[in-house]
């Protein structure tokens, strides 16, 4: 063994250093010119998966909103600025810690339509047959109307410049497009919005404009969303689907609401836990971190510790896939159920993902962003198409891309069912307040990312960015476990051939940037009273807390109090 389990990088440079990175022009509305992956700030933090959502739920905290504020501007911002991950045709699930305590969520994924046939609908990987009812608008709106402070206008105002005004496109954006284009060419709307007149896909810097979106979402403003569910936005995706196959009609967009998410709770070595239930995958979590308590993780040897991580995460994954009803929940996350589960880990015993979970663990979808304001409102908010680009579906004229939800993807669906999927927002607390927010992109790592990222700060004992971005386990097909080993990111290999051993089952070592999840989270930090924020190096996401708020500047700061930096909020008019 070595001294660290850990290979030199990621975890010892990217975090710890305040990162510089060097994004294009983006905009008229740009961001500071520097791009942090880790920040500190006394008036709150929001952490986002791209620079520009991130500058624009900042821009409500500046301007005196509330983390709800903040999480509804960069959630409509990063469905412009990262289309490939999410959008306003895909699915929202939002974790809400209140400045009392209280933990509230709000379920917005889509839906089965009442009308919908499992046993006689298309089986397609992609294309019309697998949208189901989108639910983020509803979701959004619902977090602003219920908790937000500030007009929906107001806080979409970024989001519609940057579809109005267009963006630089981030180099993995255009990856990630480039690998959906030839199937995004199939369809009408998609070619129009995400493929050049050539018919070839946008390059890395190049400039997105998109006129019909901005104008979709100014209407979203200005009706409060019921234009997108029972007007003319919903006219029109309706038909475009109907006379396309799908089985979406007027009625089930009509009848979409989002719903009051149901809150698990838990604790871990004196924090108390939050997540969501299914269609969420907070239980996971939570079991996984129950069964690990019973075992005194400080005091082991590195392997076997990592070795005790893996198996715990996949007894979860087990037991997620017999989770239906409250009574289900109330049993996998209960202490009892965790000690026995606990006493049935043996070294060399295997502690696989389900079938449902592995089908999902080589994607990167999905993207993820936490936000905090001063007085401890939290907010996890992870929002998804579902595959790279969904169903590469996008309807002329309104200028979105649908998730993938029917047909097979995320397993069988009944008429009025809600997508399951391994979204994980989570939180910390201790003694009623805030610690941490968190969660994660990347299909079936979400949890994983979530449950190590927890491990690395609670039992190593890792200062938050680098519990955020240090190497990480996972249950795997077979009974064995895949170990992430990227260079600068991962697990030393005498450290994986530690384990293997130990373990007597096979190693997956994993050498893929991004493929153990993304973390986006924030902590507050009771000592020094300043928020902390990370955004995980593995992707191109940045954290960023607000200078000055109204007449509260930030002690280290040289703004002027009285000021108001957000500046502007004006609604540009369309085209």
């Amino acid at each position: 063994m070595t001294s660290s389990p850990f290979r030199l990088g990621r975890a010892s440079l990217s975090a710890v250093a305040i990162l510089a990175l060097a994004f294009p022009p983006a905009s008229a509305q740009d961001p500071p010119a520097y791009q942090l992956q880790v920040d500190h700030s006394f008036h709150g933090m929001v952490a986002a998966a791209q620079p520009l959502a991130t500058w624009a739920g900042v821009q409500m905290l500046e301007a005196g909103g509330n983390a709800a504020d903040a999480a509804v501007a960069a959630a409509f911002a990063i469905a412009v600025v990262e289309p490939t991950m999410n959008s306003i045709g895909g699915r929202t699930q939002i974790l809400i810690h209140l400045p009392g305590g209280e933990v509230k969520g709000i379920d917005a994924t889509t839906q089965a339509p009442a009308t919908y046939d499992p046993e006689t609908a298309p089986q397609a990987g992609y294309g019309y047959a697998v949208i189901g009812v989108p639910g983020a608008v509803a979701g959004l709106v619902r977090l602003q109307s219920e908790y937000g402070t500030l007009p929906l206008e107001t806080v979409m105002g970024p989001a519609i410049r940057y579809a109005e005004e267009g963006f630089a496109i981030l180099p993995g954006d255009a990856r990630r497009q480039a690998m959906g284009a030839r199937q995004a060419a199939e369809f009408e709307g998609t070619r129009q919005y995400y493929l050049k007149e050539d018919g070839s896909p946008y390059e890395a810097g190049d400039v997105l404009i998109q006129k019909d979106l901005a104008r979709t979402l100014l209407t979203i403003a200005k009706t409060e969303g019921e234009d997108f569910y029972r007007g003319e936005i919903a006219a029109t995706m309706a038909a475009d689907l109907q006379a396309n196959g799908s089985a979406v009609t007027l009625q089930s967009l009509n009848d979409y609401a989002a719903e009051e998410g149901h809150i698990v709770r838990g604790s871990y070595r004196g924090y108390d836990l939050a997540g969501m239930y299914v269609p969420t995958a907070g239980a996971v979590a939570i079991e996984a971190l129950h069964i690990l308590e019973n075992f005194d993780l400080a005091s082991m040897d590195p392997e076997e510790r990592i070795a005790r991580v893996g198996q715990a995460l996949g007894m979860a994954f087990q037991d997620w896939a017999l989770q239906e009803g409250p009574e289900d929940a109330a049993r996998v996350t209960s202490k009892e159920f965790a000690a026995q589960r606990a006493s049935e880990i043996k070294m060399g015993a295997p502690g696989g993902m389900n079938e449902q979970a592995a089908l999902h663990l080589e994607e990167s979808h999905t993207t993820h962003l936490s936000t905090a304001d001063a007085e401890g409102m939290m907010v996890a908010l992870t929002q998804t198409l579902g595959p790279n680009m969904g169903s590469k579906v996008a309807t002329p004229g309104l200028g979105f891309l649908y998730a993938s939800t029917l047909g097979g993807y995320l397993g069988h669906m009944e008429p009025g069912e809600r997508a399951r999927s391994f979204i994980c927002p989570f939180m910390l607390m201790k003694d009623g307040q805030p610690v941490m927010v968190l969660g994660a992109a990347g299909g079936a790592m979400i949890p994983v990312a979530v449950v190590n990222t927890v491990v690395h700060f609670v039992d190593d004992g890792l200062p938050f960015p680098e519990a955020v971005t240090a190497p990480r386990i996972a249950p795997g097909m077979g009974g064995g476990f895949a170990m992430e080993t990227h260079l600068g990111a991962g697990w030393a290999p005498e450290t994986v051939e530690a384990v293997e051993a130990l373990m007597g089952v096979d190693i997956t070592s994993t050498n893929r940037t991004g493929a153990f999840g993304r973390i986006h989270g924030i902590r507050f930090n009771a000592e020094t009273g300043r928020w902390e924020g990370v955004a995980d190096p593995d992707w191109e996401g940045t954290a960023l807390g607000p200078r000055c708020v109204l007449d509260r500047p930030d002690p280290s700061s040289t703004c002027v109090p009285g000021s108001k930096a957000g500046g502007s909020f004006d609604i540009p008019s369309g085209s």
